[in-house]
């Protein structure tokens, strides 16, 4: 079967060249098992001493699972095909995020969801003016996953409820000051940094990096750091959509996403950001996979795709339709279910 990777090893460096561009690199089941497969392979080769992981796309470095797929399984009611690709996602994850050796993403465009999964969880995250970071699970009825309830509530301040929530897409500058990316280097810059990764020797991953890194430039979250803090630094959502005040264009738009986004996604994502601030990652994506295969089961997640990514006529019917018909207490119960499980 051809794979929508590439696989490089260019002496001591090898390299994962994401290669689905029609979909923006979007994660099918074949490109998870095959990231997988190459990174255990070179985990324990001494002769590697870095992994470096670019895109063939000049729009995008991943857009995310393949949630129509995903979807289409829910509707087929085949339920154990839903588990197995999140379950592979996530032990993709969990692999970048404890991998011994530098794992450096080149970011150039857009990273939405499993894009981050696959360059969050690692030690370098390389950003360019072009590159665009977002969760937007709220806005397809589920939530950020793939180990986002242990990362978002690690950023900056409260910036990861409010990308959690909202789906707000961060730019480069955004990603460095929340704490999404590491480092920032001009477009017109990244391929020579690539060639030079490629052709170091030994492991001086940061002397290569400073040789190509800049300021970023002015960051719009960084100017609205003391909004974002106390909107979305306490309160269930409901409270937060009431803190929204203001008639500045970042009140305006936050408050539409959060009155128009599935109401069910907010509050369940509000609840996991918070309770991920007390978790390990592997307790993360062990919550997140038993919280996929009971939301992947609403009809809100089957409406949501629809909505955006199937008909994409971008006019979701939730239910419940708003914040004001949400049952907390369901909720609630749904996570102390779920805990219990997960202890047993």
């Amino acid at each position: 079967m051809a794979s929508f990777i590439q696989t490089h090893v260019h002496g001591n460096v090898a390299e994962i060249v994401l290669d689905r561009p029609r979909a923006l690199n979007a994660l099918d089941n074949s490109m998870i098992r095959d990231m997988y497969a190459a990174l255990e392979q070179w985990r324990d080769d001494d002769a590697i001493t870095a992994v470096l992981v670019t895109s063939s796309s000049d729009r995008a470095f991943c857009a995310g699972g393949d949630i129509k797929s995903v979807r289409q399984s829910a509707l087929d009611r085949d339920h154990n095909a839903v588990h197995a690709f999140f379950a592979n996602e996530y032990k993709l994850n969990a692999l970048i995020a404890s991998y011994p050796k530098p794992y450096i993403a080149l970011i150039d465009g857009h990273a939405m969801g499993g894009g981050l999964g696959i360059s969050v969880h690692g030690s370098v995250r390389v950003v360019t003016e072009k590159a665009a970071l977002a969760m937007p699970e709220t806005a397809i009825g589920f939530f950020p996953d793939i180990g986002a309830s242990y990362f978002l509530p690690r950023l900056t301040g409260a910036t990861g409820m409010y990308l959690g929530l909202t789906g707000a897409s961060a730019s480069a500058a955004d990603a460095v000051v929340a704490g999404l990316a590491t480092h920032f280097v001009p477009s017109d810059k990244l391929e020579a940094l690539a060639g030079e990764i490629r052709s170091m020797n030994g492991t001086d991953v940061d002397g290569v990096l400073a040789r190509y890194t800049i300021d970023a430039p002015a960051s719009e979250l960084a100017d609205q750091l003391g909004e974002v803090d106390r909107v979305f630094g306490s309160g269930s959502v409901t409270d937060m959509v009431a803190k929204l005040t203001g008639d500045d264009e970042w009140s305006k738009k936050t408050r539409e996403a959060l009155t128009t986004l599935a109401p069910s996604s907010l509050w369940i994502t509000a609840e996991l950001v918070r309770r991920g601030a007390d978790l390990t990652l592997e307790q993360c994506l062990d919550l997140e996979l038993v919280l996929g295969a009971e939301v992947t089961r609403n009809a809100d997640f089957i409406e949501g795709v629809r909505a955006v990514l199937v008909d994409k006529d971008r006019n979701p019917s939730w239910n419940p339709p708003s914040l004001d018909d949400i049952d907390a207490e369901a909720i609630e119960a749904l996570f102390t279910e779920i805990t219990a499980e997960l202890a047993e």
